[in-house]
């Protein structure tokens, strides 16, 4: 959170190097890292609308199935080991912070299941994503909760959008962080976050521009 001495590492969809993507085995393993402080995982609905932990439209590239994740049950997907939202949040101990990215507008459903699992405040928590709508929804049922507008820049009308939406940050590519738009961040009363490092040399220059946290991967999560 912000005043640390270093930004919060999170670990982005688990250590992939050890189990797949985004599966329980996978955002467990991350927080086996000492360096890591959190993870970072996408929530999308399955057929029954079930909020489900999954990033690709198709099980294809992780899961090695051609099927849809809308199409299937939440248990068919557990059965295919993709875990439902509240498997996650009971598996994860209460001092990792999680960036819960939505991958769209999942109603009233996804914030039922994160206040169950993380508390009615979503302690140690935030919401994030590309998808204004997602976030405008999220806003509107649970206005105290943290949110982060996802981004690819960080130009004067992203950040406007981001204070509209009355998000608390703001999370961008580390590509189009240095310190012209950090301060532009920190002058807009924006939180900023960075996606995703793999570098421990753009993690460290990250660091010294004032990111509160980093998703990262690969070598920059081991320290």
């Amino acid at each position: 959170m912000p005043g640390t001495t270093r930004p919060l590492r999170l670990a982005h969809r688990g250590d992939w190097r050890r189990a797949p993507e985004n599966t329980l085995p996978a955002l467990l393993a991350a927080l086996d890292i000492p360096a890591c402080d959190g993870v970072e995982f996408d929530v999308q609905a399955s057929a029954d609308g079930v909020p489900i932990v999954l990033h690709d439209d198709t099980l294809q590239r992780v899961q090695g199935r051609p099927e849809r994740a809308r199409d299937l049950t939440a248990d068919a997907l557990g059965d295919l080991g993709v875990p439902t939202l509240a498997e996650v949040l009971a598996a994860m101990p209460r001092k990792a912070f999680l960036d819960v990215e939505l991958k769209g507008d999942l109603g009233r459903a996804v914030v039922e299941v994160l206040a169950a699992g993380r508390g009615a405040e979503l302690h140690h928590a935030v919401v994030s994503s590309f998808d204004p709508a997602a976030l405008e929804r999220v806003g509107g049922l649970a206005p105290g909760w943290p949110r982060w507008l996802n981004t690819s820049d960080l130009d004067p009308a992203t950040l406007l959008a981001a204070r509209e939406l009355g998000c608390r940050g703001i999370a961008c590519d580390w590509h189009a962080i240095d310190p012209g738009s950090a301060r532009r961040v920190r002058q807009a009363g924006l939180d900023l976050a960075a996606y995703t490092v793999r570098s421990r040399p753009t993690y460290g220059r990250l660091t010294d521009l004032g990111v509160m946290a980093i998703c990262v991967e690969g070598p920059a999560l081991d320290g």
